[in-house]
C-alpha cells in the first residue's frame, strides 16, 4: 500500500505582503507530477490547506482546481487543521466521498475508517481535523479532559482499532520535541503539546501542523512539512514529499522523500550595500528569489528598501547589523523575539520601563491571565 503524505499549504499566504499565490501553483503543479510519477493508492492532506479561515477567493479557486487534478489520480485523504474553517471546508463532504475524496474538518465523535486493500489485505485510514478541548468536552462530556493531549486521547480511545490489519491515522497536532519554524502558529506555554506514544497503536501517522520535514518520537509518526518555505528560518530546509509503501502487517513501512524545488527560493543576504549591489556578486545571483537583506554598512543607507529593490525586485526585509543596532540589541533577525514566550517579552519590556524585573507574584498572575486568555480564544 502506498500512499503519499503531505500537510500544511496555506493557501492564499502572505509573506511581508507578498502574495505567494503563484508560487503556490507553481508547487502544486510539481506534487501533482510527482503523483502521476509515482502512483500511489492515496493521497494523504493533514490540515492547513488555506492559510486564513475565511481565505481569498484564488486560494479557494486554486484549491478546487488542485483537488480535482488530485483526485482524478488517486484517493483523497483531507482533515481540517488549526487555520482552517472546518464549517466552510465540510462543505460538500457528501459529494466529494463519491469522487474518492474522503474529508474530516468538523469533530462530532468517532468515525468509522475508510478501507483500502491491497495484496496485504485491508488498512484503515482514519481522519482525525485538528481537536481543541472545547470540541472533544462537547462529544464526551462526562470524560475528564483538561489539556489537549487528553482531547487526544479521549478521541482515539473512543476509536475501534482492529490490530489484525495496517492502521494509518491522519491528525493535525503538535507532538513533543518536534522542530520549529518561525512560521507555526502554537499555543502559549506548550499548552498543546503531547506525547508521542498517544499514537503507538497505528503503524503510520501523518501529521500536519509543524513547517519542518521530521519524525516525531519515532520514523512512523511524521510531519511531511511545508511545501514551501513560509519563513526566512526555513531558508534553508529541503521542501518534500513523504512517500510510504507498507507491506504486510508487522513489517517496517519504507519511506523515502521526493524533493519540491520552489518556483523563488526565501534566501538571506548579508553584507554592505556596495558588495550587494556589485555586477560580480549579482551575477551570481537569482534575483528573482525572495530577500531578507542585511545591510553591515555603519551608516544607514538612503533610501536603502529602493535603492536594492532596483537589483532584488523581490526584496521583503531589511535590517542592519553594525555597532549601533549591536549595542541597542536591535539584530536579532525577528528570530530572538518569535523564540520568547509572551511572559518573556513582557518580562523585558517591564525590566527596560521600570529599571527592575517582575517578583514571582507579578509572574505567577501574568502566566494565569496569559493561559486564560489563550485558551479563551482556543475555545472561541
Amino acid at each position: 500500500m502506498k500512499f503519499i503524505h503531505l500537510s500544511d499549504l496555506h493557501l492564499g499566504k502572505r509573506l511581508n505582503d507578498f502574495s505567494l499565490l503563484e508560487d503556490q501553483k507553481y508547487i502544486l503543479d510539481k506534487i501533482l507530477q510527482i503523483v502521476t510519477e509515482e502512483s500511489p493508492d492515496a493521497v494523504l492532506l493533514a490540515g492547513d490547506i488555506y492559510d486564513k479561515s475565511i481565505p481569498p477567493a484564488e486560494a479557494v479557486r486554486l484549491f478546487d482546481d488542485f483537488l480535482a487534478k488530485l483526485s482524478a489520480l488517486t484517493s483523497v485523504f483531507l482533515i481540517s487543521g488549526n487555520h482552517d474553517s472546518p464549517e466552510r471546508l465540510s462543505f460538500g463532504k457528501q459529494i466529494m466521498e463519491k469522487g474518492g475524496v474522503y474529508l474530516s474538518s468538523l469533530y462530532t465523535g468517532p468515525e468509522p475508517p475508510v478501507l483500502l486493500s491491497d495484496e496485504h489485505g485491508e488498512t484503515a485510514f482514519y481522519l482525525l481535523p485538528f481537536l481543541k478541548p472545547a470540541i472533544v468536552r462537547a462529544v464526551f462530556p462526562d470524560a475528564v479532559i483538561e489539556s489537549y493531549q487528553d482531547a487526544v486521547k479521549t478521541a482515539l480511545d473512543a476509536l475501534t482499532l482492529d490490530p489484525r490489519r495496517r492502521n494509518v491515522l491522519v491528525a493535525h497536532q503538535f507532538v513533543i520535541g518536534a522542530v520549529l519554524s518561525q512560521s507555526e502558529t502554537l499555543s502559549i506555554g506548550g499548552l498543546d503539546h503531547m506525547e508521542a506514544s498517544l499514537f503507538d497503536a497505528f503503524d503510520y501517522v501523518a501529521l500536519g501542523h509543524i513547517h519542518k520535514a521530521q519524525k516525531a518520537g519515532k520514523e512512523t509518526i511524521r510531519y511531511s512539512g511545508t511545501p514551501l518555505a513560509y519563513s526566512f528560518s526555513e531558508s534553508d530546509d529541503v521542501k518534500s514529499l513523504t512517500v510510504i509503501t507498507l507491506k504486510e502487517k508487522g513489517q517496517p513501512p519504507e519511506i523515502s522523500f521526493r524533493p519540491l524545488h520552489p518556483l523563488r527560493r526565501l534566501r538571506k543576504l548579508r553584507g554592505s550595500y556596495m558588495e550587494l549591489t556589485g555586477r560580480d556578486y549579482l551575477q551570481r545571483q537569482n534575483t528573482d528569489d525572495f530577500f531578507s537583506v542585511t545591510l553591515t554598512d555603519e551608516e544607514d543607507v538612503l533610501d536603502a528598501m529602493q535603492k536594492l529593490r532596483h537589483f532584488y525586485p523581490n526584496i521583503m526585509e531589511l535590517r542592519y547589523d553594525n555597532r549601533r543596532t549591536q549595542s541597542q540589541a536591535w539584530i536579532t533577525g525577528g528570530e530572538k523575539v518569535d523564540a520568547l514566550s509572551p511572559l518573556a517579552l513582557f518580562e523585558e519590556l517591564y525590566q527596560l520601563q521600570n529599571n527592575a524585573p517582575l517578583d514571582e507574584a507579578q509572574k505567577n498572575y501574568l502566566d494565569e491571565q496569559i493561559k486564560n486568555l489563550w485558551e479563551g480564544e482556543k475555545d472561541r
